[in-house]
């Protein structure tokens, strides 16, 4: 068991099946399927591991695989393992986005039911729909008083509590990818969210966003279930 407080790497794996896959036969799909199935499974073993689907949601990602532990190098073994079976011979990978578990420094005292900001660990819940996308702040905004971000924090958290179907998990990506943070977002209610982010817009802390795209909204499937929706 890893040590207490100890702060995990969390991985978004966006994944891209080739059109040549498709055309193979029924049984050469299926075998190919079953094999990674049996790789992400194995994974899952030591490693969490979340399959979602994109398919008819976004053109350029097919499935998304989520995944949190305690080394780099358990995540480069999984992804080495995937990547050597017969689909992962016709798979690309659009988009991927490597992060840590960390306590935000906005949270303290702050109490949001189901919410993360003090937990060291990934604290998912078990939703339908998952939405998640890089994000970065200005310079400017680091450059602040500590007194003025935090108040513009608790706008922030004024709203969340008005959207409790609405469950985050933020990431922190500082100087380990291209991003600052990797935000994603748990829900039943894909209207609930949106009206979330709409009324967000709306803050004064929005100001400093630099860029919060590409967003992702996906299903959360079984990795069978994810992996029949290919096809």
């Amino acid at each position: 068991m890893a040590e207490a407080g100890r702060r995990q790497f969390v991985k978004f794996n966006f994944f891209k099946v080739a059109s040549e896959w498709r055309r193979l036969s029924d049984d050469e799909r299926l075998d190919s399927k079953r094999e990674f199935a049996a790789v992400v499974e194995e994974a899952a073993s030591s490693i969490f591991t979340r399959a979602f689907s994109l398919i008819g949601l976004r053109g350029d990602a097919d499935f998304l695989l989520w995944q949190a532990c305690d080394t780099l190098e358990d995540l480069q073994q999984s992804a080495t393992n995937m990547w050597g079976t017969r689909l992962g011979s016709y798979m690309t990978q659009p988009y991927s986005y490597l992060a840590m578990t960390h306590k935000s420094q906005y949270v303290g005292n702050h109490k949001h039911a189901g919410q993360e900001g003090t937990a060291t660990r990934l604290r998912p819940g078990d939703y339908k729909y998952f939405v998640v996308y890089p994000f970065l702040k200005t310079r400017e905004w680091y450059m602040l008083p500590k007194e003025e971000r935090q108040r513009m924090m608790n706008d922030h958290f004024k709203i969340g509590h008005d959207y409790p179907s609405v469950k985050i998990n933020t990431t922190y990506s500082f100087g380990l990818d291209d991003q600052e943070f990797v935000v994603a977002f748990e829900t039943d209610e894909p209207s609930d969210f949106l009206d979330l982010v709409m009324e967000l817009r709306g803050v004064e802390g929005s100001l400093y966003t630099l860029r919060d795209t590409p967003i992702f909204t996906c299903i959360q499937r079984t990795i069978d279930e994810t992996l029949d929706s290919l096809g």
